[in-house]
């Protein structure tokens, strides 16, 4: 049998390894899943003839050169920097590799002895990055080959809670890492091209400046921008576009109300608070307001923030209980980031029977014999449960497909790589829309520079 190695475990390896175990017949498949917890990798099996559960510490050199030894490929859903050590192995044993996480520096530095081993190393195949890349370059590929030259290019993604389990005022539920969102948009600008010119937005006015988005069937949405839109420019051979913006899909209402704890300073984590483990979500706020003997820590924050108390940000503020005197923080040490997700936690942390929700648009401008047309592309994935959630089927189905294939002999460029070539994307999107990962496209009037459509 043909051996796939998975290391790692975690929530978006589920539907990776279900794919997988799916195929293992047919495809005469031996599957291994390897992560620090053997009670963890074995849920992952769930008991299938074709599936094997083991134990593997990734800092355990002889462990880890013995597991990568005996697999046909290897496949990494370690957190990004463990991702160099596995890499080095597949090397000296010439092992193809595939990881849904970014390219590193350290991995760009094997690319040519990668190539010399004939193996392929393919990077950024999860979701954002990765079915991001996969839906653009199909449709930059169509434009270019029909003559057409790009003027615009927007890219938008958000992991969101599906319709049904949307209970609460902000229209959100954590589906991913809590802390990432937390620190989302900090370390520099924001920076972006609009119609030719640079754009830069600082943090303290990253979430007062958002662009509305409509998806069919599924309403209004809004957008906060990407720290750097144009880390891809090149890579998608879009030097001399007009406009190139990336930016992060949140319900319409949410970073308007995002920004106070923002203003307040509660999404720091460059110091820690004194005596934070014994501190209330009550005292937590008022930490970040002025003393004052005479007045509430609530009638404070509104006077501070100017907030009226019929607005719906100030429901959205009681909603979290961040005035309850009662709850404490519990954490030591902590930073003001790490207090407020803790808080977060409590009210977005997905319930049992809770399903999320992927939303990703893309939008192209171009020219084609004079005329400006848009096309705007967009898709929608729901979670089946808390176990195949949606983030785990857009995370793991195209790292499952791509593994499948490099081990197939259909994708064979080797190297260190993403997955914008058609050799790659073209069979990899296909068989996402076989498995309910569907782009819907329509042309739609040429924005390009719309009042209405200014980002910043």
């Amino acid at each position: 049998m043909r051996k796939i190695l998975v290391i790692g475990a975690g929530q978006s390896s589920s539907s990776l390894i279900k794919y997988l175990l799916d195929k293992s017949i047919s495809e005469n498949l031996h599957i291994t899943v390897a992560d620090m917890s053997l009670e963890l990798a074995k849920k992952k099996i769930l008991n299938h003839k074709n599936g094997q559960a083991i134990t593997l510490n990734i800092f355990d050199d002889f462990d880890r050169n013995n597991a990568i030894k005996n697999a046909d490929i290897v496949v990494s859903m370690l957190p990004a920097h463990l991702h160099i050590n596995v890499a080095k192995d597949c090397l000296k044993y010439g092992k193809s590799m595939v990881t849904a996480s970014y390219i590193s520096n350290e991995m760009k530095a094997l690319h040519q002895d990668a190539v010399h081993k004939n193996i392929i190393f393919m990077n950024e195949i999860g979701l954002d990055p990765g079915v991001d890349h996969m839906s653009a370059m199909k449709i930059i590929d169509e434009i270019r080959t029909k003559g057409g030259k790009m003027l615009l290019f927007e890219s938008f993604c958000g992991g969101l809670v599906a319709p049904e389990s949307d209970d609460n005022l902000w229209n959100y539920k954590f589906t991913w890492n809590p802390r990432n969102v937390v620190l989302a948009g900090q370390g520099g600008a924001s920076k972006f091209i609009q119609e030719g010119t640079y754009k830069y937005i600082p943090y303290h006015k990253l979430f007062r400046r958002t662009e509305i988005l409509n998806i069919d069937g599924y309403g209004k949405f809004e957008a906060y921008a990407n720290r750097d839109s144009l880390k891809y420019r090149s890579v998608y051979g879009l030097d001399d576009i007009l406009t190139l913006y990336r930016g992060t899909i949140r319900r319409v209402g949410y970073s308007r109300a995002w920004n106070i704890f923002v203003q307040l300073g509660m999404t720091d984590d460059s110091y820690t608070m004194e005596n934070s483990e014994n501190m209330s979500y009550r005292e937590f706020t008022n930490s970040f307001l002025a003393y004052n003997p005479n007045d509430s820590v609530e009638l404070k924050l509104r006077h501070y923030l100017k907030i009226d108390q019929d607005d719906i940000i100030w429901e959205k503020l009681l909603e979290l209980d961040l005035f309850n005197s009662t709850k404490k923080i519990g954490l030591k040490n902590a930073t003001p980031a790490q207090i407020l997700e803790k808080i977060l936690k409590d009210s977005w942390t997905l319930k049992e029977n809770d399903k999320d929700m992927i939303v990703m648009q893309h939008l192209f401008g171009y020219e084609l014999n004079g005329k400006k047309h848009q096309i705007e592309s967009s898709m929608v994935c729901l979670g089946d449960n808390q176990v195949y959630t949606a983030m785990a089927k857009t995370v793991g189905l195209p790292v499952a497909i791509a593994t499948l294939k490099i081990l197939n002999k259909e994708i064979t460029t080797p190297g260190v790589q993403i997955p914008i070539n058609k050799e790659v994307y073209e069979p990899i999107l296909v068989e996402l829309e076989e498995n309910g990962i569907v782009f819907k496209e329509k042309e739609v009037s040429y924005l390009g520079y719309n009042p209405e459509h200014v980002i910043g």
